[in-house]
């Protein structure tokens, strides 16, 4: 086969080979809940929310170059969001919730990013960080609009404009079909994401993040794409803190801590945030990790930072850059037998 008929059959292969790989893993996420214990479903549900969450922030570190250590900020906004709706409003539908907790995070993300984009490195990571403890504060502060520590209490909501309603049993709303709902929310959001990181502007911010001085000089106005690319993080963000309130049941000011950024930074980097499913994965396997850390000893945090630690020095390119790394070596040592030719990671 000539050098141009591979290279045009490889991306005709591209679809096949993620195909074969998303098929199983939608089955298992569709049959999940009759064959695993409430219990795992909902920490599942759990990971898919945080997953939303590890990829919003990797459009700004993973395709954008930018480090955010704020953006708890428009997670815990998501959750208060929900929170909000039914103590004021009285409203209890999820699709009510979902609106206002991305139009909570995209307004609270553009007012941020007016600052937070003219800088760059360690300066924006800071001020990110600076900016999202200012509204934990004031959820501290404001506790006769917040309920301060005591938090808003967010009930199992309505789904699909009533048609679910709550079940009498909670654990087995969640566990089903709120689990579903989310399942789909999920897909959605994934989607979305894919969609807008391989678009002409998903192209763009990657420009940026390689060469800012180049991508700046062939036309593209790299503080206005910076910005979008915050909303927008901010915005999906906002989504998954939505889908957490009714999973945790209340909206607190520990979802707006700086502690819970530094999480969704980890479930991005342990996944690893130079691929487009690494912060899924990542989201998932750090929400199981902690919720079996906590529930084995008192001293979790040790426990799961030791943990965490080691992984990450096992797999400084992630679960599934490792992975990947792995399948390669497979597959030349099976085409070439035991003289295969050396990698370039391994040069």
């Amino acid at each position: 086969m000539s050098d141009t008929a591979a290279t045009v059959a490889r991306p005709a292969r591209a679809p096949m080979r993620a195909a074969a790989y998303l098929a199983p893993l939608a089955l298992l996420l569709l049959v999940f809940p009759y064959i695993a214990p409430a219990y795992q479903t909902i920490l599942l549900a759990y990971g898919l929310a945080f997953a939303i969450a590890a990829l919003a922030l990797n459009l700004l570190l993973g395709y954008t170059g930018l480090l955010s250590f704020g953006h708890a900020a428009f997670f815990g906004a998501g959750a208060y969001a929900a929170g909000f709706m039914v103590k004021y409003l009285g409203v209890t539908s999820m699709e009510a919730f979902l609106a206002a907790g991305a139009l909570s995070g995209a307004v609270i993300a553009s007012l941020f990013g007016i600052v937070c984009v003219r800088y760059t490195r360690i300066f924006f990571s800071i001020l990110a960080l600076a900016l999202s403890q200012v509204l934990w504060s004031l959820a501290f502060k404001l506790y006769w609009v917040t309920g301060g520590s005591d938090g808003l209490r967010v009930p199992t909501p309505t789904l699909l404009g009533g048609v679910l309603g709550a079940a009498d049993d909670k654990v087995t709303f969640l566990s089903h079909q709120y689990y579903y709902y989310t399942l789909v929310i999920f897909a959605v959001c994934a989607g979305l994401m894919w969609l807008i990181v391989h678009s002409p502007f998903g192209q763009a911010l990657q420009a940026i993040r390689d060469n800012e001085v180049r991508a700046e000089f062939v036309g593209i106005r790299v503080r206005r794409y910076r910005w979008i690319a915050f909303v927008l993080s901010g915005m999906f963000t906002g989504v998954a803190g939505t889908l957490w309130g009714p999973l945790n049941g209340l909206a607190t000011p520990e979802a707006l801590y700086w502690p819970f950024s530094g999480e969704i930074v980890f479930m991005a980097v342990l996944g690893g945030f130079r691929s487009f499913s690494g912060p899924i994965v990542g989201a998932v396997v750090f929400n199981y990790l902690k919720a079996y850390a906590v529930g084995r000893t008192e001293y979790w945090q040790l426990l799961i930072g030791v943990v965490l630690v080691i992984l990450v020095l096992a797999m400084p390119e992630g679960i599934i850059g490792t992975l990947a790394r792995v399948g390669r070596r497979v597959l030349a040592y099976g085409g070439t037998g035991s003289a295969a030719p050396r990698l370039p990671d391994e040069a």
